[in-house]
């Protein structure tokens, strides 16, 4: 262990005789480990307790006498050594003995418990969870005391050792997708794991499709709805955002404030979210369509207020929304990765002076100018964030199929996206269940929700394997 560790300036390698016959060493990294607990519940006992003892037959045995307060555990070898101190250990090692003492006295360095960050609510809790998985799972523990939750532990990344848990609820989970849960997390074979995006590539169902199987969450009280509905939770270390599947595609419509508001109200704002999405798929291709291909189906008077925009543009209607919509989304991700402070004021600014000088300049037309502002709004009514992605490379997909073919282009592309929802499946369970197969009984948290005393059941569509 020294030869492969000694290097390091944060190494401790403390070698010293208790009594005639026993020496002891202690190893430790003192960047990672509380060394106050280390002198005070480990060193301390053992150097007072062993003055005048007789030489010991059992070493080990021996020194857990002397440290009751804190527990311990057998070791052998250099590799599990080397491991144990790396995740903030502190290994006691008698000379001349085959096993030793592996105390966890790692030093808690976590955030403190704040709201989420990407998932801000009227209404409703306000923790998320943070990078330190232990305290996620007393966030989860905190609202779900239940005797059915189980968490599994897995370590995968053969250098960062990431823990994960896999949760679920044992009597309402269904049996076969937990087994699919745990013989697809347990096939990841890698170097690394940092992030639960890591993990979400090598689990989910299709890798080339731009829409998420798993959702993604912040907020505990999140996740433990759905761990009351069947779905399964991969909890990460290091990482603030749990996996949730199997999914379906009208979950990406659902907010957790749903459920904290009256049946209607969430009734409302479920439709204002699909209304949003299919405005920020189909108006740039329905403009652009419309305006090179089919002018006749526009009112004569919104026709000509069309032409005599666009009289001093020199670009086609297909190339003017390319234009405008890249340069919109160069300024969403300046936005984002710009300091807080100046992000907001910049990306604001920058979309009105660009908009309004495009349009003084004769580059694009104000017609274009409304048709991305709409599109961008709905774009972030989205209460998922890969969601709100996955409709962007929609958006550019159909804008292409309108620019080549107008409306019947853009027709073959709902056909090709509805064929492509309809075989897409997340750990068995259709993509747009409970439409394609229909179960009746899962309408009443899909389209609408309905009123808590009428939603006695647990959703089929999370409770059976499709």
């Amino acid at each position: 262990m020294k030869e492969r560790l000694g290097q390091s300036p944060d190494f401790v390698s403390h070698e010293f005789e208790l009594i005639s016959g026993l020496s002891l060493s202690c190893l430790y990294i003192s960047t990672i480990v509380s060394s106050e607990q280390i002198d005070e519940f480990i060193l301390k006992p053992v150097m007072v307790r062993s003055q005048g003892a007789e030489p010991p037959h059992d070493p080990i045995e021996w020194l857990k006498s002397f440290i009751p307060r804190v527990q311990s555990r057998e070791c052998s070898g250099a590799s599990e050594g080397i491991r144990n101190l790396l995740e903030g250990h502190c290994l006691l090692i008698p000379a001349f003995d085959e096993y030793y003492l592996s105390y966890d006295v790692a030093q808690a360095q976590a955030r403190s418990v704040s709201e989420p960050a990407t998932e801000a609510s009227i209404r409703g809790p306000r923790e998320g969870f943070v990078e330190d998985i232990e305290r996620n799972v007393a966030l989860i523990r905190k609202r779900l005391k239940s005797e059915h939750l189980v968490f599994e532990q897995l370590v995968i990344g053969t250098e960062t050792h990431t823990q994960v848990y896999l949760t679920y609820i044992d009597n309402i989970a269904s049996v076969q997708t937990v087994d699919e849960f745990r013989r697809r997390l347990k096939s990841i074979h890698t170097d690394s794991i940092l992030e639960s995006s890591y993990i979400e590539e090598w689990i989910q169902d299709t890798a080339l499709s731009p829409f998420p199987q798993l959702i993604s969450t912040e907020r505990p009280d999140s996740l433990t709805a759905k761990l009351l509905e069947g779905q399964i939770g991969v909890v990460t270390d290091g990482t603030p955002i749990v996996l949730i599947g199997p999914i379906t595609f009208f979950q990406l419509f659902t907010s957790p404030e749903d459920y904290y508001q009256r049946a209607d109200i969430a009734t409302l704002s479920r439709w204002l979210r699909m209304l949003a999405f299919l405005l920020s798929i189909f108006v740039p291709a329905l403009y652009i369509a419309v305006v090179s291909y089919h002018q006749e189906l526009l009112p004569t008077s919104l026709l000509i207020s069309l032409a005599a925009q666009r009289e001093e543009v020199p670009f086609p209607a297909f190339a003017e929304a390319t234009i405008m919509i890249i340069t919109f989304e160069i300024l969403r991700e300046a936005g984002l990765r710009m300091p807080r402070i100046a992000g907001q004021s910049i990306s604001i600014v920058g979309a009105l002076v660009l908009g309004q000088a495009a349009v003084e300049a004769g580059l694009v037309s104000a017609a274009m100018v409304i048709v991305v502002s709409l599109t961008a709004i709905s774009n972030f009514v989205s209460p998922n964030y890969s969601f709100g992605i996955s409709q962007r490379l929609v958006q550019f997909a159909f804008m292409i199929l309108a620019g080549l073919m107008g409306l019947f282009g853009l027709m073959c592309g709902v056909f090709f996206l509805l064929v492509h929802l309809a075989s897409l499946r997340s750990f068995g369970v259709r993509y747009l269940t409970p439409l394609a197969p229909v179960v009746f009984s899962d309408w009443k948290d899909t389209l609408v929700r309905v009123p808590r005393f009428m939603m006695k059941r647990f959703p089929k569509k999370r409770m059976v394997d499709k």
